[in-house]
């Protein structure tokens, strides 16, 4: 079985392409991914810079191939097909990372001879949402995926499910931890001042992108139904296509939030917080969660897809949509000062569970079929789930 692997991924906000870096990367390393293995990663040309920052096309730990695979059906779709075809041609692996992705590379490896066809891996990271035609043409490509792919990954039980449920041969739950990040650099009495919380306030933090998937207008909600003693600062780090309506709402309504934009200092802001809170709609193992247990903040989050997988017992979960729910778990936490933190213990004995790097290598070179330490025998790998 040839050892050379290729990862696809489309057009990506930064998420999937963080962590297809991280796992081309970790395949690459000396120490984590087997000898001879050979990693190339295939996506558009505007991610590049983002699955492997710091290195030029073709040089580094992994090679680039630019490819342009969009998040929208395009005739140019019929050339990525063809060029995926010419590249994994002869490869060990196929692993394709998203929906849109996943079916053009699924096409792609199925229309070659079987003695040059690679073993073809999906990973879904993302529930499709949308209007009707939208949902139609996303069940179309589950089906491709599901009825395609040798084995699916998803990164919630959700999706596991619904792979399953369209035909799929095998799936089982992806691993994906939130990348290494150094520990908070600033104390927290630093950063409060450096937000300009006054003495007294509470500080909520939520890091996320300014999208609907991120469910920001249940936060406004919630904002606005909490009483105002104690004071509190909301704030939001991230940035995104709703940025412009919701500070127009902030200013509107007078809600106690503050749009801080994109951020380089998340851990710090995490830990300097009373409360984490993130209002997904949907989430897969959302990366800002995993990030706040890290240094053990008191989480409040929807219980959003994969979020509960992630944190167990360490959060308190609210449904989706519900601003009142929302506002209370907020307030109850703000006011307790025993449950806030017991939430902060639970948080750091929660992180200390949840997979890391090593994991995903074994799960991936097992799942590939180069599991050096015996056979695919198909069981699946099932990682840590809620504490019971």
């Amino acid at each position: 079985m040839s050892r050379r692997v290729v990862q696809v991924l489309g057009s990506s906000a930064g998420g999937v392409a963080r962590h297809v870096g991280q796992i081309a990367s970790a395949l690459s390393a000396a120490d984590g991914g087997l000898d001879g293995l050979q990693v190339q990663v295939v996506g558009p040309a505007a991610v590049e810079a983002t699955v492997l920052p710091g290195t030029d096309t073709g040089t580094g730990a992994a090679a680039f191939r630019a490819v342009e695979i969009t998040d929208r059906p395009r005739p140019a779709d019929v050339r990525a097909v063809l060029e995926l075809r010419r590249l994994v041609r002869g490869a060990g692996v196929l692993h394709a990372h998203g929906l849109r992705a996943g079916a053009l590379a699924v096409l792609a490896a199925r229309t070659l001879p079987r003695g040059v066809r690679p073993r073809s891996v999906v990973t879904l990271h993302n529930l499709p949402v949308g209007g009707r035609a939208v949902r139609v043409v996303s069940g179309v490509l589950e089906l491709v995926v599901a009825r395609g792919a040798d084995v699916v990954l998803g990164v919630s039980g959700d999706l596991v499910a619904r792979a399953g449920a369209r035909g799929a041969r095998r799936a089982e739950r992806a691993l994906v931890p939130a990348p290494t990040t150094p520990p908070p650099g600033r104390s927290r009495e630093d950063v409060r001042a450096d937000l300009g919380v006054p003495d007294g306030a509470a500080l909520a933090v939520t890091v996320a992108r300014l999208a609907p998937q991120k469910g920001l207008d249940a936060l406004l909600d919630a904002a606005g139904l909490l009483p105002a003693a104690p004071p509190l600062v909301w704030v939001v780090a991230g940035d995104g296509p709703l940025e412009s309506a919701l500070a127009a709402r902030v200013r509107a309504e007078a809600l106690p939030v503050r749009l801080l934009g994109r951020r380089h200092d998340v851990p710090d802001l995490l830990a300097a917080a009373d409360v984490v809170v993130s209002t997904a709609v949907w989430e897969g193992q959302p990366i800002a969660v995993q990030e706040a247990l890290r240094v053990g903040a008191a989480v409040v989050a929807t219980d959003a897809g994969g979020t509960r997988e992630v944190t167990g017992d360490a959060a308190v979960l609210v449904p989706v949509g519900s601003a009142e729910r929302l506002a209370e778990a907020v307030r109850a936490v703000l006011t307790d000062d025993g449950r806030r933190e017991d939430l902060r213990a639970a948080a750091s004995a929660r992180s200390a569970e949840l997979p890391d790097v090593a994991q995903v290598v074994a799960q991936l070179l097992r799942v590939y079929g180069f599991d050096p330490g015996g056979s695919d025998g198909g069981a699946g790998h099932r990682p840590p789930g809620p504490r019971r």
